[in-house]
């Protein structure tokens, strides 16, 4: 499932998602105790912080459609010799940790939920770079998908 010729489906279900959790974040209330608030806080920074690094990294090649720019290139250098998707991986950090520091099903379920949207926009880009560039298939084999070591 494509959800428009660029993926644009994925971007706008993607903001949504987003846009749900930061009303849950201000409209439900936290069962979090103050440490783990605390934590939260931390997780959510470092997920910004890995999130802009990432993007500034990707250059002009930045774009929120998973399509690639007909004119970009394939980047591997750093944040991305560790993780093929750096930006998603620091959007998940950023919605884990501020789920934490505001802990309720709500945040926690539409954490869970952006993590399989991301998984999946990630999937249909990964088909496109495949296909747009030849070495993408080896960076593939030695790169974590979203998660740096683990996945």
């Amino acid at each position: 499932m494509r959800f428009g010729e660029r993926g644009e489906g994925y971007v706008v279900g993607q903001f949504a998602l987003l846009g749900l959790l930061v009303l849950a974040l201000w409209l439900t209330p936290s069962f979090s105790p103050p440490w783990l608030t605390w934590l939260g806080r931390g997780l959510a920074g470092v997920g910004l912080g890995v999130l802009l690094l990432a993007a500034w990294q990707l250059g002009r090649n930045l774009t929120a459609l998973p399509r690639p720019k007909p004119e970009g290139y394939l980047v591997q250098q750093g944040l991305y010799r560790v993780v093929r998707h750096p930006i998603y991986c620091g959007v998940l950090l950023w919605a884990l940790g501020s789920s934490l520091a505001h802990l309720n099903p709500w945040t926690l379920g539409l954490c869970g939920l952006l993590f399989v949207w991301l998984e999946r926009k990630a999937s249909l880009e990964e088909r496109w770079l495949e296909e747009r560039f030849p070495d993408y298939a080896a960076y593939r084999r030695r790169t974590k998908k979203l998660i740096p070591w683990i996945y």
